[in-house]
């Protein structure tokens, strides 16, 4: 603790010397812990971590060569380098403190030392020390808060642990990455997540939906231009590739590009140069690029709609996320993260789902993936009326109006399949099937006859 009394360590072969010295800093307010040999010294500093460590340099008797408390100080340093070591010798030389200092001691007492310049010595170190340490603990609860502010990623599924585990390994480096997955599977969750977990982010991220942009405007909006490089050009203007420059660019839709617009993105991807339309001048960026799409590159390539070559300068790390329907584990968790997002947002009483409510989510195909998950929660709890959301509440508002046609389902036809789903996980045991789905016997009836099960 920072507001607990400052604790020394004392290392001497010498009994009356060590008593000297644990009175001499006990009446300055000091804790002291001591030992006789560098093992001790050793065993204590990794079971108390001492805010500084008075240590002489010989311990055995008749050698005065300081070998032994200067092997000791390298261990030290290595154990601990935050540890201020001040190193005590009753044959002080300047050769021997010259020695000690290049091995990292802060400073040199010579005995019989001076009370008030080893009092001022120690009183130094151990606010060095604890400077250093705040420091130190400040940073990594700053990392630790930075990891915690990452964009919400649900993996409990044990295909998204592999994704997370992947995006892991490859976000601290600059590798160029692309992933690849069906509309509304979460690709710029998973761009800001590798973003935000990599040495680039305190840089911008900038998203393009890159196969959005038309041909007319698409240097400029990647490149940028200068007053009068075209009509409207009124004013110098910086593209997206300079804003993201130190950080990251996320290319959505990239296999909608053009082959021309290919070919002037794998130039600025290759080289690091770009010039701004209408301008001569060549303008150096370091950018990280993570591209998307849903498409299959490699079957665009033999198509001959997309370049192998931009495909091999994107292609350096491939994150494929599965879809919804292949991740069933994922469906609660992330249900249970919209419904709490939302709850706040509509200060609505919700706060869980019914067995029934989650069976039905479970069962669904959900083609509109993780997007069509957060519409179908963020209308049930805007329009919910108890705290456990169930079937009927999904129901409303038409869950399944904004799905394609040829794989449109109701939740009656979700629920129908919950029920079938638990009467075959027990056997066709009514009563048990019931208690899994949170519903009595008589309620499960009522639906068994409705649905005609």
């Amino acid at each position: 603790m920072v507001d607990s009394p400052p604790l020394v360590l004392i290392a001497d072969d010498q009994e009356d010397v060590l008593e000297a010295l644990r009175l001499l800093l006990k009446a300055e307010g000091y804790r002291t812990v001591t030992a006789h040999v560098p093992e001790g010294v050793i065993a204590l500093v990794e079971q108390h971590r001492p805010d500084a460590a008075l240590v002489d340099l010989n311990y055995t008797r008749d050698t005065t060569s300081g070998r032994e408390g200067l092997d000791l100080l390298s261990r030290l340093r290595a154990l601990d380098p935050t540890l201020p070591v001040i190193v005590m010798t009753a044959w002080g030389s300047v050769d021997k403190a010259v020695e000690a200092m290049r091995l990292g001691a802060r400073d040199f007492i010579e005995k019989p030392w001076d009370n008030a310049r080893l009092l001022t010595t120690v009183r130094n170190q151990v606010e060095w020390s604890r400077a250093i340490r705040v420091g130190q603990r400040l940073a990594q609860e700053n990392e630790l808060l930075r990891r915690d502010q990452l964009p919400v990623l649900i993996a409990e599924s044990p295909g998204m642990k592999r994704v997370v585990a992947l995006m892991e390994r490859v976000a601290p480096s600059d590798a160029t990455a692309r992933t690849r997955c069906e509309n509304g599977s979460g690709k710029e969750v998973a761009a800001r997540w590798i973003h935000a977990d990599s040495s680039r982010k305190d840089r911008p991220l900038v998203i393009v939906n890159a196969g959005g942009l038309p041909e007319g405007v698409f240097e400029s909006e990647l490149f940028g231009h200068v007053k009068g490089a075209f009509t409207d050009a009124r004013a110098d203007r910086i593209g997206r590739f300079e804003m993201a420059d130190g950080g990251t660019l996320f290319l959505d839709e990239i296999a909608n590009l053009t082959l021309g617009q290919q070919a002037r993105l794998l130039r600025v991807l290759q080289s690091g140069e770009l010039e701004r339309v209408g301008d001569s001048r060549t303008r150096k960026v370091d950018v990280r690029v993570i591209a998307a799409t849903n498409a299959d590159l490699r079957s665009e390539v033999a198509a001959g709609r997309f370049r192998e070559d931009l495909l091999f300068r994107l292609n350096t790390i491939e994150i494929h996320l599965p879809p919804l329907h292949q991740r069933p584990e994922d469906v609660a968790p992330l249900a249970q993260y919209f419904l709490e997002r939302y709850a706040a947002k509509y200060r609505s009483a919700a706060r869980g789902f019914s067995p029934a409510a989650l069976a039905a989510l479970a069962a669904a195909p959900w083609p509109g993936n993780v997007r069509e998950l957060d519409h179908a929660i963020e209308r049930a709890t805007l329009l919910a009326q108890g705290t456990l959301l169930d079937v009927p509440d999904l129901a409303r508002g038409d869950a399944g109006a904004d799905r394609a046609p040829d794989r449109g389902r109701t939740l009656d036809d979700m629920e129908r399949d919950a029920i079938r789903a638990e009467l075959a996980a027990n056997g066709g045991n009514v009563v048990q099937a019931a208690r899994a789905l949170g519903l009595s016997r008589s309620a499960l009836y009522r639906r068994l006859e409705r649905y005609g099960l």
